[in-house]
């Protein structure tokens, strides 16, 4: 069987999103930052996950300190990712802008942590060392559904404060139970992180269906879990879905850390790969493949294991050892896992076809997204546009055609 040739379409997704950012910013901090003392050095902590507008909250909040008379340094707030070192940690931050020169404050970056007093909790809870000394914490994240379980907290402040703040000695101790560490002990140990009285704010995001800013929220320590839930709630009402459930083959063009935790965001493609958990109903993709890594994600391929087939230039860019320190710290070896290798696209893809079962007397079911962030535009064949023309708006931008050139690469979206 043949690969069928596809057709270019934009989907009509959610697009509301906020025209002044930083004007937004400064309102919400405007309406909660308490009062600082003169020269108070204040820590504002910033994770591993892209965030669109991540370089203008930052430097807008380090500005609006600096107004109060505040001394504000930057923090990489992000577990074990950046292959656990100082350095790597500095690195992913910067790849988002995150330098003095761009936000106007100094990146300090360094593992070692403080372990909080016990209070009445079953296991060790840690900070940063350079936030725990500081006059405290502003946190600064993305709310949004997790890739390995679905409860509260999920991905956002909470989860920052513990596993982010506390490096990657926090994360070895909540990920050693599991899923079971992160639904039990991630909302008990923000609590007791927050009761430290270090947490001066959290600042959530919220992103629409085509990764723009559409709500920024902050929240006093005493205000965070409430405010958290409610920007949870908006996340998932927002979050786009595949066009189909049905699919025979999903061509991914790349993963990577700053897309996703998991590099494939786990919410949209349907397999969470996680011991113990059983796998979402929707959608059915009955082979996935992923051809690229994203620059990003500096080295660190985790969630290859989710594809079925990946290319030989995606494997020649993971860094191992970032990508497996970021696995083993997790747990999820699955994810880890590294697929059939293909030399090209076609090949990849060719490889997912044969595999996909489908039957001779039907054109197979293929999708083509950029990654599992950006699913406004896609490549289909013509099932799936016959499907989705009857269930949403969408617009037809060009003829059927073949997605790989001579060489068996890719085409660029939109070629």
């Amino acid at each position: 069987m043949e690969l069928p040739h596809l057709v270019r379409v934009r989907r009509s997704l959610d697009s509301a999103c906020i025209s002044d950012v930083a004007g937004s910013v400064r309102a919400e901090l405007e309406r909660t930052f308490p009062a600082a003392r003169p020269g108070a050095s204040i820590a504002i902590a910033v994770g591993s996950r892209g965030i669109t507008d991540i370089r203008v909250v930052v430097a807008e909040t380090a500005r609006f300190l600096q107004s109060r008379g505040a001394r504000p340094f930057i923090v990489p707030a992000m577990g074990s990712h950046g292959g656990a070192t100082a350095a790597g940690q500095a690195e992913v931050i910067a790849g988002y802008g995150i330098t003095e020169a761009q936000v106007g404050a100094p990146v300090r970056s360094s593992m070692e942590v403080v372990r909080l007093p016990p209070g009445n909790l079953e296991f060790p809870v840690h900070m940063d060392r350079l936030a725990w000394e500081s006059d405290g914490v502003v946190l600064v994240n993305r709310v949004k559904p997790h890739t390995d379980y679905h409860g509260f907290p999920e991905s956002g402040l909470l989860k920052m404060a513990v596993v982010g703040l506390g490096k990657r000695t926090q994360a070895l101790v909540v990920h050693s139970r599991g899923v079971a560490g992160l639904k039990e002990w991630i909302l008990p140990a923000a609590r007791h992180v927050l009761a430290s009285g270090r947490i001066l704010l959290g600042l959530g995001i919220v992103e629409n269906a085509t990764d723009r800013t559409c709500l920024i929220r902050a929240a006093r320590p005493a205000e965070i879990e409430e405010t958290e839930r409610a920007l949870l709630a908006e996340a998932a009402a927002r979050m786009p879905r595949l066009p189909t459930g049905n699919i025979d083959v999903l061509i991914v063009d790349q993963l990577g850390k700053d897309l996703s935790g998991t590099g494939m965001d786990t919410n949209i493609i349907g397999r969470t790969r996680v011991l113990g958990q059983e796998e979402p109903v929707w959608p059915v993709i009955r082979a996935l493949v992923v051809t690229d890594l994203t620059d990003g994600a500096h080295g660190n391929a985790v969630g290859l294991g989710l594809a079925d087939v990946i290319t030989q230039r995606l494997l020649d860019k993971m860094d191992t050892a970032a990508t497996m320190e970021n696995v083993v710290t997790s747990t999820f070896l699955e994810r880890g896992k590294i697929p059939v290798v293909a030399q090209t696209d076609r090949q990849a893809a060719e490889i997912a076809l044969r595999c996909a079962s489908v039957a001779e007397s039907r054109i197979p079911r293929v999708v083509r997204i950029r990654n599992t962030l950006r699913l406004e535009e896609l490549y289909v064949s013509q099932p799936v546009l016959e499907e989705i023309k009857g269930s949403e708006p969408v617009e037809v931008l060009g003829q059927e055609q073949s997605v790989f050139d001579g060489a068996g690469s890719l085409i660029p979206f939109g070629s």
